[in-house]
């Protein structure tokens, strides 16, 4: 009997198919790890363990955060990268997922190939905050100082290409202002020096900061997001503050290993999508400023590439230097 392409695809899927809802039916039938390759405390992380709670509810395992930070998350990323593709190890990361391939000459791991998306969980608002002791309220007058001593300020970063370090080079160009980045391993310790006035601002995601704004420890000028973070709705966008251009997407988003089978994958971007259904997980977005954001796999693989490509721009244009 002659065979042709088409019956023996159909015959291919016929086969592998109740392979795939096997594999899928039996999952998991073990704790989870989930790599965060941020410092604890991050508000990746904190995101990550707010999911990875309702998560491991849902699916009958925990899964188990594991903070590998340092390297602007390029750690983490790489145990991710050469990690068994079977659905028991997964990464929380952000934006710097799709800055890194720009900011290091070399990497262990290759961000498009390595990599599979799962969803997006969160867009989360960065807010430009400072020390009370600088005297300055609002983002006019830190324009006015930074650009009567040029290249006299400096800002905090949690890392060389992260999300927060992104956010404040796209700032300073659209603002034409010199300033020079602090880089930390995490967000804590870039709080902690810019609440002494060690450094002059950061972008901060909001959750880190936002006791510290309530309770008068740090100023509040702007947001870097296109639209007003729903927990500082009297604090506006950096562009209806005055510099047009400057906004930044920072999002949180879950991925796995390359290869990882397409069941698996749809029953995490299931899952991600019941966590944060659930009142516990609304509430808890509503006291980080974060806003609930999901796609399809398919989607969000599309959604990296193409913010892979934009983000090599904006490093370019930043003329940021290359970690050899």
């Amino acid at each position: 009997m002659k065979l042709n392409r088409r019956t023996v695809a159909a015959a291919a899927l016929a086969f592998f198919a109740p392979l795939a809802a096997f594999a899928q039916a039996g999952y998991p039938n073990k704790p989870i790890r989930v790599i965060v390759p941020f410092a604890a405390g991050s508000t990746t992380d904190i995101i990550a363990r707010a999911i990875a709670d309702k998560m491991g509810q849902s699916m009958g395992q925990q899964l188990v955060i594991e903070n590998k930070g340092g390297a602007s998350g390029t750690i983490g990323q790489a145990q991710v990268a050469q990690a068994a593709p079977d659905g028991y190890t997964i990464m929380v990361h952000s934006s710097s997922h799709t800055v890194s391939p720009h900011t290091f000459a070399k990497l262990p791991f290759d961000t498009e190939k390595d990599f599979v998306g799962i969803t997006p969980i969160s867009s989360t608002p960065n807010v430009l905050v400072m020390s009370p002791s600088k005297n300055i309220k609002t983002l006019q007058q830190l324009l006015a100082a930074a650009r009567a001593k040029p290249g006299s300020m400096n800002f905090a970063s949690a890392g060389q290409g992260s999300a927060t370090h992104l956010n404040a080079e796209k700032f300073k160009l659209a603002a034409r202002i010199e300033a020079t980045n602090i880089p930390f391993k995490g967000s804590a310790e870039a709080v902690t020096e810019v609440m002494a006035g060690r450094v002059d601002y950061y972008f901060s995601p909001i959750a880190p900061v936002i006791g510290q704004i309530r309770n008068g420890q740090l100023v509040a000028l702007a947001v870097g997001s296109p639209k007003r973070a729903a927990a500082l709705p009297d604090v506006p966008t950096t562009a209806e503050a005055g510099v047009p251009g400057s906004e930044f997407n920072f999002w949180i988003g879950m991925m796995a290993p390359a290869k990882t089978p397409p069941a698996i994958v749809q029953r995490l971007q299931d899952e991600v999508v019941k966590a944060l259904a659930t009142p516990e997980v609304k509430e808890r977005f509503a006291t980080l400023g974060a806003d609930a954001w999901t796609l399809e796999p398919a989607a969000f693989d599309a959604y990296i590439r193409e913010e892979i490509k934009s983000n090599a721009a904006l490093v370019k244009a930043a003329g940021l230097q290359v970690t050899q």
